[in-house]
């Protein structure tokens, strides 16, 4: 089980553009997947975030408590801001502007968790990171997407804020109890969880695509544009956040990875309960949810080169002055 759940770790990006393009181009294979899963796979997903968090994961917000503030102004400002302005900036319809905005309000997900450790950064700054944005999540998130949206469409803040209560919050605090109190188990369990996250993330992903197909193929490439570059300019404000504020090579790439890759899957689930009669505003955060992997994936290769990059330039000056 460990071996399989590494092998679809390894290569999640893949998994999730091909299950993605079937979706797109051929959706009756995937409209078995019903969207009223969405909510359900996506509590899974938390629940085993959960069962990973440890008490000592949150010393980090005690004993930094400036790393942890820096991530989440950085997670709740650059975002939404880079959202409005390039949905604004390409004319996006109500819809899809209410979607990508949702995708810029919503925290970091365990994607980037993962992608941290893969870019050798700072693990335990982006667990921490994440597990606070999360914590925030129902009060930040529909509060942001108000202010940016109230002059476009209404936003249903109660309904997003119970949303991510019952869809994040609770899940992942059920996960915590059971880790805390039957940790000897839950340590053969999470052996699994990337096989279960994994599966989980590409239903979710199928069941939007497939029930949005004719939707996304009649957006356009705009939208396409708009997803691709909000994800990457996130990662590019966070390494320069990073480098303007003098943050070790750890930690400008798990402020670089949290900023950039969002819980798109939850954008997607609460944009039907925000914006039920805006069927465009699931779009975004299904697009985003496939690339932020297949782009998180890349960055991660770029980021482990710059580690030994600086290593080695280290090893010049040390040359140097011997």
């Amino acid at each position: 089980m460990k071996k399989i759940s590494s092998f679809i770790g390894k290569y999640m990006a893949i998994i999730v553009l091909v299950v993605a393009a079937l979706a797109l181009f051929k959706p009756v294979t995937c409209l078995w997947i019903q969207t009223s899963w969405i909510n359900y796979l996506l509590m899974v997903v938390m629940f085993g975030m959960g069962l990973t968090i440890k008490p000592e994961d949150f010393v980090l917000v005690f004993t930094h408590p400036k790393d942890i503030l820096l991530g989440c102004l950085a997670q709740f400002t650059i975002m939404p801001l880079l959202a409005f302005i390039l949905g604004k900036t390409f004319g996006l319809e109500a819809g899809l502007l209410a979607g990508v905005i949702l995708v810029g309000t919503c925290p970091g997900g365990t994607s980037s968790n993962v992608i941290t450790y893969l870019s050798e950064g700072d693990v335990a700054l982006s667990v921490g990171m994440t597990s606070v944005n999360t914590l925030l999540a129902p009060l930040l998130t529909p509060v942001i997407t108000y202010l940016f949206l109230r002059t476009t469409v209404s936003v249903d803040v109660v309904a997003m804020f119970l949303s991510i209560i019952k869809v994040v919050i609770v899940p992942i605090a059920l996960g915590f109890i059971i880790n805390h109190f039957f940790g000897k188990f839950t340590a053969k369990v999470t052996e699994a969880l990337p096989l279960v996250s994994v599966i989980a993330i590409t239903m979710i992903v199928a069941a939007v695509v497939s029930h949005n197909a004719e939707q996304i193929l009649t957006t356009g490439a705009i939208i396409f544009v708009v997803v691709i570059l909000h994800n990457l300019l996130g990662y590019a404000c966070g390494l320069l956040l990073g480098k303007a504020l003098g943050l070790p090579l750890a930690k400008k790439k798990a402020l670089s990875v949290e900023i950039g890759m969002q819980n798109s899957g939850l954008a997607t689930s609460l944009a039907g309960s925000a914006f039920p009669d805006l069927a465009m505003a699931t779009v975004p955060g299904a697009i985003f949810s496939v690339w932020h992997n297949i782009s998180g994936a890349l960055l991660a290769n770029i980021y482990r080169r710059m580690k030994e990059d600086a290593a080695a330039t280290n090893s010049d000056k040390a040359a140097e002055v011997a």
